[in-house]
């Protein structure tokens, strides 16, 4: 234990210490945070004004547009701006927030896209019990039970994972994510937050699960469907959202549970990428812009624009 000491910042050594390299992750990653900025924030606000969208499925789009935006702000913004300034200290409460806030985000984004799979397979397999088997009060109850979830996984590992002795404050990621806070811990083996990271990989495994079961049950309902153009239809919806939820899913589990190579190469800061960033940048196109009746109230809100500019010209 001589090494311990009182920890008062880290250090985030995300990607290279080259200035090159540090401005074009500044430019890089600006570019996505503001593909998810305009993506998700256009996604909310077509659904708030218009009326016909009001309806459980884009009720539970809407909350994934929020824990997208979340788990984005709460890392991207900072790792910007350390990439611009070229500084990489973050102290010891703002490393704590971080890890909550994106380990929370993150988990009610597993939860509710659970929840959405259930949500097409009810669409999907019984369309005409849709409106009673979700009712209003059922997707309240199964989006705040995605985000209750999500807040006690985030509060159980910043409880065991900040309540360790710390020997390093080096931290090679851009944020603060757990694997790398326990490999600079002091104990080891780290029993707690091991205890803990098999327990939320139970919950991910159990929710993969279920959405591999929502998905059977529909594509078994669906090749059942006389129409091909039908058919079509509803292979397009589905499979992309399977796409994401085995991308996101998988390589979260995989820099999660897999041990470090040691090669020279930032393949952790590459997989942290690939489930943190791409799926919030992805799920606006996916579920949103591919879609008819968004796409018919964006170009509804477009020309209310034009027609509004028109009036105060004339």
């Amino acid at each position: 234990m001589s090494n311990r000491t009182i920890i008062m910042d880290f250090l985030l050594m995300g990607f290279s210490e080259q200035r090159e390299f540090q401005l074009l992750h500044f430019v890089v990653f600006l570019m996505m945070y503001l593909a998810i900025l305009i993506g998700n924030l256009l996604l909310i606000i077509l659904v708030v004004v218009n009326n016909h969208l009001q309806t459980p499925m884009y009720f539970f789009l809407v909350s994934l547009a929020i824990v997208d935006l979340g788990s984005t702000t709460v890392t991207i913004p900072r790792s910007i701006a350390c990439a611009l300034m070229n500084v990489r200290r973050i102290s010891y409460l703002e490393c704590f927030a971080q890890m909550f806030f994106f380990l929370f985000f993150m988990s009610s984004d597993i939860f509710l896209l659970t929840a959405m799979a259930y949500d097409r397979y009810v669409a999907i397999c019984y369309p005409l019990h849709y409106m009673s088997m979700m009712q209003w009060r059922h997707c309240f109850q199964m989006a705040g039970a995605a985000w209750v979830l999500g807040f006690l996984n985030a509060t159980m590992h910043a409880g065991t994972l900040f309540s360790l002795p710390f020997c390093s404050t080096v931290i090679h990621q851009f944020f603060c994510e757990i694997p790398h806070l326990m490999k600079i811990s002091c104990f080891d083996p780290k029993f707690s937050e091991i205890s803990v990271l098999l327990f939320s990989a139970f919950l991910g495994v159990v929710c993969f699960m279920l959405i591999i079961l929502s998905y059977v049950k529909i594509f078994k309902a669906v090749l059942s469907m006389p129409s091909v153009a039908s058919r079509q239809k509803a292979f397009s919806t589905c499979i992309p959202h399977l796409l994401v939820v085995c991308l996101l899913l998988g390589t979260g589990i995989f820099s999660y549970f897999i041990p470090n190579s040691g090669s020279s190469y930032n393949w952790d800061e590459i997989f942290a990428v690939i489930y943190s960033v791409i799926p919030p940048m992805m799920n606006p196109v996916i579920y949103s812009m591919r879609n008819k009746n968004i796409k018919a109230a964006l170009w509804k809100l477009f020309n209310q624009r034009i027609a509004n500019q028109n009036r105060k010209v004339c």
